[in-house]
Parts: structure tokens; C-alpha cells; sequence
């Protein structure tokens, strides 16, 4: 056995110890406990009484055992008997034992508060230390109730011991956090303030850490604070490392108090008085000279206190957020971090750039580091500080760096680690939505977005390529040309193939002119793609076949072939099975001016707040680094385009439109306006009046002042109505669908599409009064010339039509011979 140090004279305690370590197997060492266990439970029921000692050494190797991981259940009363003794040792094992063993449902707490009280009523320093670390070590509600009120009294009183006072304020701070409701400062508020003043380091070190919490939950109560932690913080700023000789660490002084005084400065705004402000810049604008100043000492503790300062510095500095020269020389401090041999320096460079680069002071110095944070983002081997180079180049995205950043972040993206790939791809997202002028660019970010990392890209976003898309008509035709294109790769993402089928069947037609994308070639491409894809991206893809026979009539005999084959009609996918069957059915009995109205265009998404910012926000979290977004909505080049919340999947797209009115807010679904009065009759009743073949009925009814309707048209002034249809006119030199004349009773809409040399218009009209025309009939009168040249081209497609069904008929009858 090895000698047994004698150390307090425990020799029993020290000799278990001993024999526990020296046990070779787990069941020897159980062994040995029960054995002590049986010994331990004996004493403590014999006849013969224990002195202090014997009570203490037992306890200690109760506790001893307890710490192995093993039960307990006998001692608390020996433990409690301890508190009442007046030797230190013995009552330090007592109070240590409750800490770590007792429950606060104990049926001893009360034992146990009563010798608490006695302690701190006994005016011992020791005996008061110890009480106060019992209660914080508990920290129970019931302590709470017991001595929250009796605490702050200790904290204030000018008789305390400075070493008491230091135990006082953390005990309070402890009961504070776990029962805030039962610790009321009241009376006491402005002596613990006055606490800052102390001259005792040790106490205003711990006073201000109550303090702080206090401050957090009730600002207003102890905003005096804020004037006594500026002077207070001059005084260590200003004074050397020999004027606070027993409180600087490696050359730097006070470095824990200091860093706690800035903390709690970021509890409050910018000081009101001038004088206090002043000496509050003055003491920020130090601890940055002194950063600049050559290290006093070459270990590592001493740059780590004066970073920890400094570090603090900045952050008051970014929270106030008012002092430009501030500002700017905290940017370039943390600037020379970025390529600092330290990584955490480094990682704290980066993460505080970001809340700077948030600033409008401080961007544009933050925007000269770029190459460095671009450069940090490729070679940087710790994954954290490649994601915090990450979210600074997010910040820092303005206009005029937001292609060169994309990408960088897109380049990045095809080697990045796989924890942060979702969020970089929200990321891109957002940045090349919001700073997009060259709504190509933006097209063309997305795709490649899809292409480097499609298995990331949530719906989210290929919802929103799809809504802005929509919304803005002069970038459909180049959405379209580039996702055919992208389709044609051989490993194509499903992604991809949702938003080339969704775009190529709203708008394929607009790039149908080209021999190489005609619309056989469209279907055959996206067919192609249809067996690798999941079930709700082949539902997509059956909407925008039915789509394209809409846009393209040639198609139609080799879609329906693919819609009537088993494996779409006896699909053993429902929904796959339910389509397939309802479009085949749609393009086969519906006339073509039925299914143009079935399957027009979506309609322009309403404009929210963008999903694909409202997802990044709920991935970061409360307390992230905060980051620009998108809520301004307005700028340079527009406004956000789309953002509704509902995403563009299939059934949006599919034969539902017949049935579910257009979400326009006015009464034909041409433009975006205040909703209007509801129109008696809906949006499916006015297509089938429009479409009818019913004759007109009578002349045109108008509402008299009594509300009823009469036969005689409203008196409106001709040339007042052609100035306004000549204004309405104008907006259909860039727009096929709109409103073409308004008033109070009646809109008049238009939509038409054309296709190369071929065209087709519909008039709409809408009734914008609360009761129904009884009769309505419409007139379309063209001027002489017009109207010559419309019946020529008429005649010549009549003759056409007769000739083409001549040599049809004829060559059916060569084939029966």
C-alpha cells in the first residue's frame, strides 16, 4: 500500500481512497464501497455518540462515494448536525455535502435554513461565506423565499467584510436567475449602484455582474449606473499596471472588470450628458490606441486580456452605433485580425464585421476588406470561420459588389461543406433576388444555383425564380430560352426539371419560333426527364403537357398518346392516375377557346415579403448575426417582384383554373388594384357568356339613379371617353393582357396572344354594379380601310381552309381505291 499523506488527519478517508484506486475490477471496487457502506451505516446507528470528527470523515467519504456514481441514502441528518459546529473544516464538509446531495424537497431544508440563519446572523465572515455559497449552490425557490429579502441588507451594510459582500452579490445574482420574482431590490437599488464606487476591486468585480442582470430585466431602475461604470472604467483605462497592482493580469489591468463595464454599457444608449459621453469616447478611442500598441509581454495571456478589452470596445462601439471616426477605426482594427496567425481572432474579426458591415457608417470601410474575406472563404481550413467569412461577404453585398460576390459564393458552394450548404444556397438566393437589375443575371443565377448544389435548394427557391419570373414579362422569354437549354445536360437535377417544365409550359411558346426549341422539341426534352423524377414532379410535368397543348395544337396527338398509355392512366399513383385521366379527357372533348381559357397564363403573384428571407430568418434563429434583408422592398432597379407565400407547384398549374377565380384584384383579372364591388355573377360565368353561342338579346342596359336598370345607355361625353381609351391604349405597346376601358359601370378587358404570324384576341367585360344587366350585346365597328383589309385576309384564309380540304378529301379517295 503507498504511503498515506496524513493531510488534515482524515487517515480513514485517505486509506478508502487508497483502496479504491487500487482495485483491479469493477466488482472489487463495489465490493470495497458496500464493505464501507455497512461499516459507515454502523457507526451512525451504534449507541456510541461521534464526536465532529468521526462525523466528518464519514460524511467526506459519503461524499467521496457519491461522486464514483453511487447512490446514497443515509448521512443527510450527520451532514445537517455538522452545520451547527463551530470548527471551519467541520462545517465547510457539512454545508459541502447539503450543496451537492440534498434535494430541495427535502424534509431537512428547514433544519437546514435555520443553521443558514444562525451563520448569517453570527457576523463570522467564514461561517457567513459559507452559508451564502450553500444557498447559491442550491439556489432552490425555497432558499429564495428564505433569504432574498435578508441578502441585500448584507450586500449594503458598511459593517460587512468586503469578502462577504463579494459572496452576498453573487448569491443574490444566483437566486435572481432562478426565482427573479421573489428578489425585489426596491429600497436597495441605489445602494447596490453606489456599489461601483467600492474601493475594493473585488467587490464592484462582482456587484456589477448583479448589476448587469438587474439592468437587463429593468433598465430604468438602474440607468444610474451608467455615469458611475464610465468613471469607473477611465479610472482602469487610464491608470497603469502598476497603479492596480493586485488586479493586472500580464500587464493589463483589471481585464475582467473592464470587459464587465463595457457589457454592461451595451445595456443602454448613448449617454444624454455631454460630459459623460465625452469621457465615455475618450476611454473607447484608448483601448484602440493601445491595441495598436507593440505587446508588453509575448504570452499568450496577456494578448488574450487585451483582446478581450478590445473585443468588448467594439461591441459597445457597434451598439451605440453614433460615432462615425469610431466606427470606422473599429473596421480597421478588426481588419488587421482577418489575417492573424490566430484562428479565434480571426473567427471574432469575422463575426464582428458582420454587425458592422450592418452599419451606414461603417459599410463602405467594411466593403475594402472583401479580397481578404473572399480569400478567407477559400483557404481557411476551421468550417466555422469559412461560414462566418460567408455570412461577412452576405453583409457586405451592396449593388455595386453583388455580382462579384455571388460568384464567390457560387464558386465556393461546389466544395463547401455540406453543414452550411443550405444556408450559403439561401443566401445566394437572396442576394441575387434583391440586387438584381439584369433580371437575366438573376435568371441565370438560380439555374446555376440548381446545378452546383440542387439537392440544398429548397422549394422555397425555385418558388420564387418561378413567381419573379411570372411577375416580369421582359425576362419570361430569356427564362425560357436558358432553362431549355439547361435541360438539355445529361444529369439534370429534379429541380431543374420542376422549373423547366413549370417556365417551357407557361411560356414555351415564346421561344417555339426557333427550329431548334419547336414545340415537339420542348415535350420530347421534358418527356425525357419524366421517368427519373418523383411523383410530384411528374404531376408538374402531366400540367405542362396539358399546357402545351394548349399553346401548341400540333402536339396534341402525341400528348394524348402519352396521357392515354397504361402507365399514366392506370397509374397506381393516385393523383399521377387522376391527371392524367382529367387532361386527357379536357383536351379531347374541350373546344380551343375553352381550353385557352382553362389553361391561360398564371396571373402575377401579389407582393409579400420574399419566403426565401423568411425561411433564412427562421434558420439563423433568435440571436444570429444580424444581416440585411429585404423588407425595404424598394430600389435602384425596382421593386421586388412576386413574393406570395403560396409556391407554384402543380396543381397551381394544373386544369383547377377553371374553377377557383383568378386571385387579380379586379373584376377580369387584368392588373393589380383594390379589390372592387363584387360582381353578381363570377369569373366562370363571364368566360361562358363570353364563349356562348347565343346571339345578342337586347340593347345594352344602364343603372338609373334609383338604382334599377333602364333602357337607355349612360350619358357619357364621346370625346372625354376616347382621350381615356387612347391613355388605356398606351399600356399595350409592352403588355398583351389589360384593362382597356373603365367606368363606373362596366370594364372592359383584353387578352391576347400571338404566335409568329398568327394572333388571337378576347374581350372581356365585367360588370361593376350591384345589380345584373338584364340584356347586353356588344358592337365592334372598324374603320373603312381596316375593315376592307380584315375581310381580304379573311377571304384568303377561307380559300386556304377550302383548298387544303380539297386535296385531303382527295387524297382519302385515292387511298380507298
Amino acid at each position: 500500500m503507498p504511503a498515506v499523506s496524513k493531510g488534515d488527519g482524515m487517515r480513514g478517508l485517505a486509506v478508502f481512497i487508497s483502496d479504491i484506486r487500487n482495485c483491479k475490477s469493477k466488482e472489487a471496487e463495489i465490493k470495497r464501497i458496500n464493505k464501507e457502506l455497512a461499516n459507515i451505516r454502523s457507526k451512525f446507528k451504534g449507541d456510541k455518540a461521534l464526536d465532529g470528527y468521526s462525523k466528518k470523515k464519514y460524511v467526506c467519504k459519503l461524499l467521496f462515494i457519491f461522486l464514483l456514481g453511487h447512490d446514497i441514502d443515509f448521512g443527510h441528518m450527520e451532514a445537517v448536525n455538522l452545520l451547527s459546529s463551530n470548527k471551519y473544516t467541520e462545517k465547510q464538509i457539512g454545508y459541502l455535502f447539503i450543496s451537492v446531495l440534498v434535494n430541495s424537497n427535502s424534509e431537512l431544508i428547514r433544519l437546514i435554513n435555520n443553521a443558514i440563519k444562525n451563520d448569517l446572523s453570527s457576523r463570522n465572515p467564514t461561517f457567513m461565506c459559507l452559508a451564502l455559497h450553500c444557498i447559491a449552490n442550491v439556489g432552490s425557490r425555497e432558499m429564495a423565499e428564505a433569504f432574498a429579502s435578508e441578502i441585500p441588507r448584507i450586500l449594503v451594510a458598511g459593517d460587512t467584510m468586503d469578502s462577504v459582500k463579494q459572496s452576498a452579490a453573487l448569491c443574490l445574482l444566483r437566486l435572481y436567475k432562478t426565482s427573479p420574482d421573489l428578489v425585489l431590490m426596491g429600497e436597495w437599488t441605489s445602494r447596490v449602484v453606489h456599489l461601483l464606487n467600492d474601493q475594493h476591486m473585488g467587490v464592484v468585480t462582482a456587484a456589477i455582474s448583479l448589476i448587469t442582470c438587474l439592468s437587463q430585466k429593468n433598465p430604468d431602475e438602474f440607468k444610474t449606473c451608467v455615469s458611475l461604470a464610465v468613471s469607473r472604467l477611465s479610472r482602469i483605462v487610464s491608470s497603469a499596471s502598476t497603479d492596480l497592482q493586485d488586479y493586472t493580469y500580464y500587464f493589463v489591468p483589471a481585464p475582467w472588470l473592464s470587459c464587465k463595464l463595457l457589457r454592461l454599457l451595451q445595456c443602454y444608449p448613448p449617454p444624454e450628458d455631454g460630459a459623460v459621453k465625452g469621457r465615455l469616447v475618450e476611454c473607447l478611442e484608448t483601448i484602440l490606441n493601445k491595441a495598436q500598441e507593440p505587446p508588453k509581454s509575448k504570452k499568450v495571456q496577456h494578448s488574450n486580456a487585451k483582446n478581450a478589452i478590445l473585443f468588448e470596445a467594439i461591441s459597445l462601439i457597434i451598439h451605440y452605433d453614433s460615432e462615425p471616426n469610431l466606427l470606422v477605426r473599429a473596421c480597421n482594427q478588426l481588419g488587421q485580425f482577418l489575417q492573424h496567425r490566430e484562428t479565434n481572432l480571426r473567427y471574432l474579426a469575422l463575426e464582428s464585421m458582420c454587425t458592422l458591415a450592418s452599419s451606414e457608417f461603417s459599410h463602405e470601410a467594411v466593403k475594402t476588406h472583401i479580397e481578404t474575406v473572399i480569400n478567407a472563404l477559400k483557404t481557411e481550413r476551421d468550417v466555422s470561420v469559412r461560414q462566418r467569412a460567408a455570412d461577412l461577404l452576405y453583409a457586405m453585398c451592396d449593388r455595386s459588389n453583388a455580382k462579384q460576390i455571388v460568384a464567390e459564393m457560387l464558386s465556393y458552394l461546389e466544395t463547401a461543406d455540406y453543414s452550411i450548404r443550405e444556408e450559403m444556397v439561401l443566401k445566394v438566393a437572396i442576394l441575387a433576388e434583391k440586387y438584381a437589375v439584369d433580371y437575366s443575371w438573376y435568371v441565370d443565377t438560380i439555374l446555376n444555383l440548381i446545378r452546383i448544389a440542387g439537392d440544398y435548394v429548397s422549394e422555397e427557391v425555385w418558388y420564387r425564380v418561378i413567381q419573379i419570373v411570372i411577375n416580369r414579362d421582359d425576362v419570361q422569354g430569356y427564362a425560357a430560352k436558358t432553362v431549355f437549354e439547361a435541360l438539355q445536360a445529361p444529369a439534370c437535377h429534379e429541380n431543374m426539371v420542376k422549373v423547366g417544365g413549370y417556365i417551357l409550359g407557361e411560356f414555351g411558346n415564346l421561344i417555339a419560333g426557333d427550329p431548334r426549341s419547336s414545340p415537339l422539341v420542348q415535350f420530347n426534352l421534358l418527356h425525357s426527364k419524366f421517368h427519373l423524377c418523383s411523383v410530384p414532379t411528374r404531376a408538374l410535368l402531366l400540367s405542362a403537357y396539358i399546357k402545351f397543348i394548349n399553346l401548341f395544337p400540333e402536339t396534341k396527338a402525341t400528348i394524348q398518346e402519352v396521357l392515354r398509355c397504361d402507365s399514366q392512366i392506370r397509374n397506381s399513383d393516385v393523383e399521377l392516375q387522376q391527371r392524367a385521366v382529367e387532361y386527357l379527357k379536357l383536351s379531347s372533348i374541350a373546344s380551343t377557346d375553352v381550353l385557352a381559357t382553362v389553361l391561360e397564363e398564371m396571373p402575377p403573384f401579389p407582393e409579400r415579403e420574399s419566403s426565401i428571407l423568411a425561411k433564412l430568418k427562421k434558420k439563423k434563429g433568435p440571436g444570429a448575426v444580424s444581416v440585411p434583408d429585404l423588407e425595404d422592398g424598394k430600389r435602384e432597379g425596382g421593386e421586388l417582384n412576386g413574393g406570395g407565400e403560396r409556391g407554384p407547384d402543380s396543381a397551381a398549374m394544373s386544369a383547377s383554373n377553371a374553377s377557383t377565380p383568378s386571385p387579380s384584384a379586379d373584376l377580369l383579372g387584368m392588373r393589380s388594384a383594390a379589390p372592387m364591388s363584387a360582381a353578381p355573377t363570377s369569373a366562370g360565368s363571364l368566360l361562358v357568356d363570353v364563349f356562348s353561342e347565343a346571339g345578342p338579346a337586347a340593347p345594352s342596359a344602364a343603372v338609373n339613379d334609383d338604382g334599377f336598370l333602364s333602357s337607355a345607355p349612360p350619358s357619357e361625353d364621346p370625346a372625354t371617353l376616347l382621350s381615356e381609351a387612347d391613355e388605356l391604349l398606351n399600356k399595350f405597346v409592352c403588355k398583351n393582357n389589360g384593362v382597356l376601358f373603365e367606368n363606373q359601370l362596366l370594364q372592359i378587358g383584353i387578352k391576347s396572344e400571338y404566335r409568329q404570324n398568327l394572333g388571337r384576341m378576347y374581350l372581356f367585360y365585367g360588370n361593376k354594379t350591384s345589380v345584373q344587366f338584364a340584356s347586353f350585346t356588344t358592337t365592334v365597328s372598324c374603320p373603312g380601310e381596316l375593315q376592307s383589309h380584315i375581310l381580304s385576309i379573311l377571304r384568303a384564309v377561307c380559300f386556304q381552309v377550302l383548298l387544303h380540304r380539297t386535296e385531303l378529301e382527295g387524297a382519302e379517295e385515292r387511298t380507298a381505291h
